[in-house]
């Protein structure tokens, strides 16, 4: 839930690290983001590393956070970094970007 004088939607900009190109991450992401209702992206960056821009609730993004963490079997995940800003309203569904 949205603390007083916090904004309902938020953006929340998630770098993943760990072995997660080539092992499913950006669909298992797509698909637990959607879930949760939130909308977004997910792209694969040239170093490796899995970006994801989300909108959504604060709890709903947090989740999902928690979600990343873990991954789908084959990835090793090292860390999600989070960078929270106000929300777009730029996206309306989640998808996976190539």
């Amino acid at each position: 839930m949205a603390e007083p004088g916090e904004p309902a939607a938020l953006r929340a900009k998630l770098l993943v690290k760990g072995r997660v190109q080539g092992v499913g991450y950006r669909a298992f992401a797509a698909r637990v983001a959607s879930q949760r209702g939130l909308c977004g992206g997910v792209r694969n960056l040239h170093d490796g590393r899995v970006e994801l821009e989300v909108e959504g609730s604060k709890d709903q993004i947090l989740i999902l956070i928690e979600d990343l963490k873990i991954g789908p079997p084959a990835a090793r995940v090292a860390t999600v970094e989070a960078e929270w800003s106000p929300a777009t309203g730029r996206f309306s569904h989640f998808q996976v970007w190539y």
